[in-house]
């Protein structure tokens, strides 16, 4: 089996990885900021989704190398891995909708009085 560099891969990785720390950075910085507060974190989300979306997409195009023989195993390993943190990253962006969506509905329930 001949091999090569299969960039895919380590580009799945590392946008699964981002995706992943995206929305907990977000979070963890309104720590430091008086102007930035816990609900901005929010714009961050889409973030994280794209990146996992990117990362899942990547993981196909390295696994499709594979299945043609171009690429060795460690990287087919990579790419799986790059999968499941893509799909960890769009779960946390996801419970982020969700977050975000529960908080308006308390903020416009507790604005009726």
């Amino acid at each position: 089996m001949r091999t090569s560099r299969n960039g895919a891969a380590w580009a799945s990785l590392t946008a699964g990885l981002a995706s992943v720390v995206t929305l907990p950075v977000a979070v963890y910085l309104t720590r430091f900021s008086d102007a930035y507060e816990l609900v901005h974190a929010g714009f961050a989300i889409p973030i994280g989704a794209l990146l996992g979306t990117l990362s899942m997409r990547l993981a196909g195009r390295a696994s499709r190398r594979s299945a043609l023989g171009l690429a060795g195993d460690r990287r087919v390993g990579m790419a799986r891995v790059g999968r499941v943190l893509g799909m960890v990253g769009i779960g946390l962006a996801l419970a982020g909708v969700v977050a975000l969506a529960v908080f308006g509905l308390l903020e416009y329930a507790g604005s009726r009085d």
